[in-house]
Formats: C-alpha cells, sequence, structure tokens
C-alpha cells in the first residue's frame, strides 16, 4: 500500500461519502470521486478501476437499500440484467483498444435533451404510469440494458441520468426509476470491475479508502430518497444533470 498524507485521506473519505450521497440516487458521483482519486495522486491507468471499485460498493448499497423499501421491479428489470452485464464488459474492454473522448458531444446533446424534456414536464414521474410488460416496452428495455451497460464500461458520465431517464419513459414514477436504474448500475459497475481487475487496472487502497465512505453517503441518500421521493430525486436529477453538462463542455474546449 502506499504512503497516504493525512490530507489525501481526509479528500478521499470526504469526497467518497459526497460522492455516494449523490451516486446512490441519481448517479454523477464520479464528478467528485474521479477528481478527488486524481488529487491523490493515483497513477492514471489505474484511476477508472479504482473509481470502479468505490462506485460498485457505492451501487450495491443504494440498491440494498431500494430491495428493502419495496422500491424495485423485479419483474422489470431481472431480464435486463444480463444484457446491462454483457455491455458492461465489452465497453471495459473496448475502452483499453479505442479512445472514448469522442462519445462526448452526444452525450452533451443528449444530457441536454433530458434536462429540457424533465424541466418541461413538471409533475413526470410523480405518480407511476407503468401498465406492464408489453413486447415493447421489453424490446426498448433490453436495448436500453445494453446500450447504457456498454456506456457505462465504456465511458460512464451520466449513466445514472440515462437510465432513470428510460425507466420514466416506460412509465415509472421517480423513485421506482432510481431504484430500477440502480440495478442495472450495480450489474454494469461489478462487471466492468472484474474486467478491470482482470486486466490489473484498479489500485484497491485508494479504490477501498474512497469506496468506504461512498457506502455510508449511500445509505443516507437513498434512504432520503426513498422517504421523500419525487420532491427530493427530481430536483437533484435536473441538477446533477446540468453538472454533468458543465462538466462535459469543459472537458470538451479544454
Amino acid at each position: 500500500m502506499d504512503h497516504m498524507s493525512t490530507g489525501i485521506v481526509l479528500i478521499l473519505l470526504v469526497c467518497g461519502f459526497l460522492a455516494g450521497l449523490i451516486d446512490s440516487v441519481v448517479g454523477g458521483g464520479g464528478l467528485i470521486s474521479i477528481p478527488a482519486l486524481l488529487a491523490a495522486g493515483i497513477p492514471v491507468h489505474l484511476l477508472l478501476g479504482s473509481n470502479k471499485l468505490a462506485g460498485t460498493l457505492c451501487s450495491m448499497t443504494s440498491t440494498a437499500s431500494f430491495l428493502r423499501s419495496g422500491k424495485i421491479d423485479f419483474r422489470s428489470v431481472r431480464l435486463l440484467v444480463p444484457l446491462s452485464v454483457i455491455g458492461a464488459v465489452a465497453g471495459a474492454l473496448t475502452v483499453r483498444q479505442v479512445p472514448s473522448e469522442f462519445l462526448k458531444p452526444l452525450v452533451i446533446v443528449m444530457l441536454i435533451a433530458i434536462t429540457i424534456y424533465t424541466l418541461f414536464k413538471k409533475s413526470w414521474g410523480d405518480v407511476s404510469t407503468y401498465s406492464g410488460r408489453s413486447t415493447k416496452i421489453q424490446l426498448i428495455g433490453m436495448l436500453v440494458a445494453l446500450v447504457i451497460g456498454f456506456y457505462d464500461g465504456f465511458f460512464g458520465p451520466g449513466t445514472g441520468s440515462f437510465l432513470i431517464f428510460a425507466f420514466l419513459l416506460m412509465g415509472f414514477e421517480f423513485v421506482t426509476a432510481a431504484g430500477n436504474a440502480k440495478v442495472l448500475n450495480f450489474a454494469s459497475n461489478i462487471s466492468s470491475l472484474f474486467t478491470f481487475i482482470a486486466v490489473g487496472s484498479v489500485h484497491y487502497a485508494y479504490g477501498l479508502l474512497l469506496g468506504i465512505p461512498m457506502v455510508i453517503g449511500a445509505l443516507v441518500g437513498s434512504r432520503i430518497a426513498i422517504r421523500k421521493g419525487a420532491a427530493y430525486i427530481r430536483p437533484l436529477f435536473i441538477t446533477v444533470t446540468m453538472i454533468l453538462i458543465g462538466k462535459q463542455l469543459w472537458d470538451l474546449m479544454h
């Protein structure tokens, strides 16, 4: 284990908690966790894998919280999990061969579209209009799981937003959409994590030091989301999506 100063440990602990708090509900924790790892001086080739270790611990915790509260529709997500896994493994393997930067303009456009749509549909996600698994919804869900799983393994920013938006389009209210999204997010996270481990791209000390406070943040964040519902998740969803847009625009310009 590399020597870490007290300041670096504190940065990872505080940033880990904040990242887990946000990521447990709407995703976007990487906006905090990745800069924290960079500030800690982690080698760049270990950055994504170590962040994925922390993110997997976080998504596992929030998935368990939503599961205990009954806010996951397993009938809808159980068939999607294997596709999310396949997509994530393919994405994690592809990113080692192809630079992911070319995706940024497309991601920005998609995030802007999601934000505008959600802002204008003010009561969207307050009440579930999901009427069951029609063949059309199943096919759309399977495609979404595969594509977003690949995206999560390949690039990642905005994965939580894309998944929640997909489940909202299917008719779920915000809390169940967030719970369903966490199941697929956990599946893609752990799959891509195993892929990073297999190719030796994980620094366990940094990943665990960041991941443990993310678990605590995830427990707090998911419980607040379950208790307060759409009144909490909707503004957080919009805020994080807008920050993601700003971050991707900044990266693109620089």
